[in-house]
């Protein structure tokens, strides 16, 4: 379980969790499969239910609360709703001469969805996020602000209080730009990847691959008013990842040497494996998450 996208929230009152009253929380919101009308469904499931095991509606390491949401919608594509619509009201108008108006066409389609919708597939997706009391922060692997805001939705009404604000409360274009400009902190290494934005009404957008960062193209770019609005980067021997202005990390991978330390792990013991991936993963993306803290000065928005 190695987290891809961060979307990082600061706990900010004290909050405790007992485990029962936590297990017993999530369960009354477990996730249940669309019924025959519904367009989406979602709910709680175990951590490690898509290895078998599905006991606990959580997983516990270190204070680290591992929690996980299902989402199953039918999917149901517009085209072949359309068509169906158009053949029904190409049929109704050769049968009575006269055209289908706009209300008797919104109604026939809402006959259409109710008939196809049982027959519709499914599609299951997951988002997983984790707890962490010692750290006060909640931790969601994702990389849009909806389907993150969702998931602490969830919880939150779940366990009747979270009390969050984003990691990052104000935009770091202004920080990102000086890495570029003056020289990134000791912590980080530039990656040859970058978006930059420009600050006036056109808000052009320039974006860049495999491309020198100290390049006289790049400069051209900053010397023109524009601001850094994403930036990769490698942290330590741990991950590389691109940080966004708002604070987000998206497309973090895990460097060999992290992932190395499962080796001894068979790969038949999918819990334990998943256990000791979760383990040393939340670790390290709160250590993480702690120095990039103080490297932006987040505690000071």
């Amino acid at each position: 379980m190695w987290f891809k996208n961060i979307k990082a929230y600061q706990i900010t009152q004290p909050l405790s969790l007992d485990d029962d009253d936590l297990q017993k929380a999530l369960s009354e919101f477990t996730f249940r499969p669309c019924g025959s009308q519904d367009l989406a469904t979602s709910g709680f499931v175990s951590p490690f239910s898509q290895v078998g095991q599905d006991t606990m509606m959580f997983h516990k390491v270190q204070e680290r609360y591992w929690i996980t949401i299902k989402k199953q919608e039918r999917i149901l594509p517009s085209t072949v709703v359309n068509a169906e619509l158009a053949e029904k009201v190409a049929k109704i108008e050769a049968e009575t001469g006269s055209p289908v108006g706009k209300k008797a066409q919104s109604d026939l389609k809402q006959e259409i969805i109710t008939q196809l919708m049982p027959r519709a597939f499914t599609k299951n997706s997951y988002t997983h996020g984790f707890i962490s009391l010692p750290d006060n922060l909640v931790v969601v692997d994702s990389s849009s602000d909806g389907k993150a805001e969702g998931f602490l939705a969830m919880v939150r009404k779940a366990i009747t209080s979270l009390p969050v604000v984003p990691l990052a409360r104000r935009s770091l274009q202004s920080e990102l730009t000086h890495w570029l400009t003056e020289g990134a902190p000791d912590n980080i290494e530039l990656l040859e990847e970058a978006e930059l934005k420009s600050t006036d009404d056109l808000e052009s957008v320039i974006r860049c691959k495999n491309q020198p960062l100290d390049s006289e193209e790049i400069q051209l770019h900053l010397d023109s008013g524009k601001l850094v609005q994403k930036i990769g980067f490698a942290w330590q021997d741990t991950l590389t990842a691109l940080i966004a202005e708002d604070g987000s990390f998206k497309r973090i991978k895990f460097t060999d040497r992290m992932k190395e330390e499962m080796d001894d792990i068979p790969k038949d013991q999918a819990s334990a494996r998943l256990d000791a991936e979760f383990t040393l993963m939340s670790s390290e993306l709160c250590f993480f998450l702690d120095d990039m803290r103080k490297t932006l000065k987040l505690d000071d928005a």
